[in-house]
């Protein structure tokens, strides 16, 4: 049985729906069905806003609020009703995970939406019932990638791209050096993509029971389909108009049915505005994570790998940065509350600095001195990710979890002719052997085998990492920048157990003999202040203009649309590191998959 003060300690309310739905009290011929709604895309972390009354939806918080639901007699099944709900296919499987649990106790779920895409379809394989809007849409047609290559780009524009990695199937200054992908990046790609599309089916065929031809069908058919069509082709159930939604349950359960949303939700606290005072009270205030009582840590490791202190977004905006120093801090915390049992990093990221991997590395080493440290994989372990998870003593992937990318790049952009292009003068005064290594003007030969024997020793000092930390690892067949889905790095010993977040969590608190636990979520959640500095702070500046970080995003986001956006923006940022130094340790992140 899943421990019940943990999943209650870090539950996240969810917003209601149904409303308008009467709610009858319980009788002999009455079934009680909680109701969730699940919209936007969940996040591994409290962003910091909860605690002024702005919940966020945690993933961790939905799949315990399933779990608990599972053992709460008062409820007799669950509806789950999908509203904008955006998931990657790792947080499919491991929300899916939490649906087979809640049905081994012998109940049923219930899936509604509005109308289904790719992550909305998988998870909803998941259910007993996938229920369609009337006059709704279900999009299935597969998977699809888009890589970008800019090398013309960059020609025409008079810049070039100086990169040298270490690592054949690397591929991570491909983006900016070549027009198409090398043989072996396509190679890595190809095996990759295959491996994430076989899992997309895997839970297709496994949830709706169809087989290969019957899935292909629905899929030849589902690039955009009615709800009829759908139906007929196996890939919903039903389709029933809202307001009707709870007449068509009563009759599946064949009672009348009763409704309770938002079953265990958790009001934070808010702020009180008629205190003229209250709004500097909470900016002055310190985010800090209590702990008083045996508690499993969970550290997120969530985004590319900077040094010095996380932030929400790069000079592009869109994803997170996670800092080394915050990191380490955030590690000394934890290594000084007694209470503190066992330590998940929970590692989301395509790397980034290795400078910061490295030091974020050694943390985690100094961690097991006083904890058992276990790693969860979200979406990605990728470079300077798995960099960091080579430090844990245990690895939890999702099937789907990329993994590897086990490689360095570094260089810089040789920009000299952009000037020559504007008529700017540059006079470049050096002091010193290699003291204009990184100016304007283009590596001679010299200069780029001196950037090769840096990258050459960084990788080794990762592989070295490694083979420590994944013991009987073979880096013939898992290095030079290969990637893995979670399955297949299990296999190569990159990973030790298929599992999600909560099994880790539990599994943990179970090697630890906890049986009545808190789980903590570090780094904290930053403060109220540090939050509006972010919003409000970070402007581009040059002679007679300004442009607001804000702004910038608005118009790569109306260029790019929304999905190339936030595929690409990771990519940026991670590159824009370059401009502090050379060597990185980074997995291609523009990658757009449909």
């Amino acid at each position: 049985m899943r421990n019940t003060r943990m999943a209650m300690g870090t539950l996240i309310g969810t917003a209601g729906f149904l409303g308008y739905l009467s709610t009858t009290a319980l009788g002999a011929d009455q079934v009680e069905l909680a109701v969730l709604e699940l919209s936007g895309v969940p996040v591994e972390q409290d962003t910091g806003m909860s605690w002024i009354g702005e919940g966020t939806e945690t993933l961790l918080g939905l799949v315990n609020t399933i779990d608990t639901l599972a053992f709460d007699d008062e409820f007799d099944g669950l509806v789950i009703r999908l509203k904008d709900a955006g998931f990657g296919i790792t947080q499919v499987e491991e929300l899916g995970d939490a649906i087979r649990r809640y049905q081994e106790e012998g109940k049923k779920v219930h899936v509604f939406a509005e109308g289904y895409d790719a992550g909305g379809l998988m998870l909803a394989s998941y259910a007993d019932e996938v229920l369609l809007q009337e006059g709704g849409y279900v999009s299935f047609p597969g998977m699809h990638m888009e890589e970008m290559y800019m090398a013309d780009m960059f020609e025409w524009i008079g810049v070039k791209a100086q990169m040298v990695q270490v690592g054949d199937y690397k591929g991570a200054n491909e983006t900016a050096t070549r027009s198409g992908p090398s043989d072996a990046w396509d190679q890595n790609i190809s095996s990759l993509l295959d491996g994430l599309y076989g899992n997309m089916r895997a839970i297709m065929k496994d949830g709706r029971d169809l087989n290969d031809g019957q899935l292909d069908r629905g899929m030849t058919v589902a690039w955009a389909a009615s709800g009829e069509e759908a139906e007929e082709v196996g890939l919903i159930d039903g389709v029933v108009d809202l307001p009707e939604l709870k007449e068509y349950l009563s009759e599946f359960y064949d009672a009348e049915v009763s409704w309770v949303n938002n079953p265990y939700e958790v009001d934070g606290p808010s702020m009180d505005f008629s205190n003229p005072f209250a709004f500097l009270t909470m900016m002055s205030q310190t985010s800090r994570v209590e702990i008083d009582h045996p508690t499993i840590a969970v550290l997120h490791i969530n985004g590319v790998i900077i040094d010095g202190d996380s932030s929400q977004g790069g000079m592009f905006g869109g994803g997170s940065q996670v800092g080394s120093r915050t990191i380490r801090n955030a590690i000394e915390q934890i290594i000084k509350e007694d209470l503190i049992q066992g330590v998940i990093i929970r590692v989301d990221s395509p790397g980034g600095s290795a400078i910061a991997s490295e030091i974020m590395w050694q943390g985690i080493d100094r961690l097991k001195d006083h904890k058992p440290v276990w790693v969860s994989v979200g979406g990605m372990a990728a470079s300077g990710g798995y960099y960091v998870l080579s430090g844990g003593d245990k690895v939890y992937v999702n099937p789907s979890s990329i993994v590897g990318s086990i490689g360095v790049v570094g260089g810089k952009y040789a920009i000299g002719e952009v000037y020559e292009k504007l008529h700017l003068n540059i006079v470049e005064r050096s002091r010193g052997p290699v003291a204009g290594l990184f100016g304007t003007s283009e590596w001679d030969d010299r200069q780029i085998a001196m950037i090769r024997q840096e990258m050459t020793d960084t990788y080794e000092l990762f592989t070295d990492r490694v083979k420590a930390g994944r013991k009987g690892i073979n880096l013939n067949k898992t290095a030079e920048g290969r990637l893995f889905v979670g399955d297949d790095a299990i296999r190569l010993k990159m990973a030790d157990e298929i599992g999600g977040l909560d099994d880790a969590i539990n599994d943990l608190a179970a090697e630890v003999d906890l049986s009545d636990f808190d789980v903590a979520h570090f780094p904290a959640p930053p403060s109220f202040e540090s939050v509006l500095e972010q919003m409000l702070g970070g402007f581009i500046q040059s002679p007679g203009m300004q442009i607001g970080k804000s702004q910038l995003e608005t118009t790569l986001r109306m260029i790019l649309g929304e999905q190339r956006y936030l595929s690409v923006v990771d990519e940026l940022n991670g590159m824009m590191l370059l401009r502090d130094e050379p060597v990185l340790l980074m997995n291609p992140r523009a990658l757009i998959i449909r």
